[in-house]
């Protein structure tokens, strides 16, 4: 029998095989998480379809023993393929209805007679999961900020589900972060997020943001051929630059106040990582205070121009990016 993931409720402790399968490893954990506030963790155990194969003798004596049956069970069977359908069988004839049964496959063609079995019979349980759809990730992001108390733009919401891959284990994730982040502050901006959420931390990104700062338009054009991007992800890489340029701003200005570039890099605060030491001392060399400013700029009018030109979007940032690069753009 199919049903919709909300359903599975209804069904919690009237039946006892359940088959789970699909691409969202977050509404897995979800289902599965209904069932585990009814036993204790000694009574929960977990297997893969390998470890069982593997051994079925181990498996069929344990579940089969008398002991077992002293409190109510659950079994939850993860990577499942159609090999596991003799399995299933074994398990209907032997009439195990005191235990409950999760299995948990990856997605599973039409033509499966696994997929099929579960859900042609009535007392077997089939719960499709899908991709989460903008809709349903913006819901749980909304009802999490909330419940927090926490102000957030839409535009930064949009971009948390963006990052998420539509998956809301990796909603959740982020939404961890950004719970741990505010914990004294009960705002978030962009900036924040784009520090916070994965893209910040992909090292491709920064290193073209680096490489054009630094003045090294080859290696800058070589960084831009090796990665493809998305006309979603140039708001992002802008507001990276952004974060980048008021960074050496700030380095500018105490350099003003200090010649020492190395002691400067060395007390700047947050702490610049040793990796990047080379980079940003090779960029505040390049870059006064008064051109810096003038860069901030413009990176804030070229965000404008690529929320006016969504089509164009990636090859007005490639041109800004390369431009910065050149010795002669300042």
């Amino acid at each position: 029998m199919i049903i919709k993931n909300f359903e599975i409720k209804n069904y919690i402790g009237k039946k006892s095989l359940f088959l789970v399968y699909g691409e969202n490893n977050g509404l897995k954990e979800d289902i599965i998480s209904k069932f585990l506030v009814n036993y204790s963790k000694e009574n929960i155990f977990k297997y893969t379809e390998k470890e069982i194969l593997g051994n079925l003798d181990d498996f069929y004596n344990n579940i089969l023993s008398r002991s077992f049956f002293e409190d109510k069970k659950l079994i939850i069977i993860e990577d499942v393929s159609e090999k596991f359908k003799k399995e299933i069988d074994c398990i209907i004839e032997k009439k195990i209805s005191d235990i409950v049964f999760i299995l948990i496959s990856k997605s599973l063609e039409k033509k499966s007679k696994l997929r099929n079995f579960f859900e042609k019979e009535k007392n077997l349980i089939c719960v499709p999961v899908y991709k989460d759809d903008q809709r349903v990730l913006s819901e749980i992001a909304r009802n999490f900020f909330n419940e927090k108390k926490i102000k957030i733009s839409s535009e930064a919401i949009n971009l948390i589900i963006q990052r998420s891959s539509e998956d809301r284990k990796n909603l959740r994730n982020e939404l961890d972060k950004i719970e741990s982040f505010t914990t004294k502050k009960k705002k978030i901006d962009f900036d924040d997020l784009i520090k916070l959420t994965n893209l910040a931390e992909n090292h491709s990104i920064n290193k073209i943001i680096d490489y054009s700062l630094a003045k090294n338009s080859k290696q800058t054009l070589q960084a831009l051929n090796e990665n493809i991007f998305t006309s979603e992800d140039v708001i992002i890489i802008i507001r990276s630059f952004l974060i980048k340029s008021k960074r050496l701003l700030k380095l500018t200005e105490e350099l003003e106040k200090n010649n020492n570039i190395d002691q400067v890099i060395t007390m700047f605060k947050p702490p610049i990582f040793w990796k990047e030491k080379d980079i940003v001392r090779k960029q505040m060399t390049i870059w006064t205070k008064d051109k810096v400013i003038k860069l901030i700029n413009k990176i804030n009018s070229t965000e404008l121009l690529l929320k006016k030109n969504t089509s164009s979007s990636i090859n007005i940032l490639k041109d800004f990016i390369i431009e910065q690069s050149l010795e002669t753009s300042n």
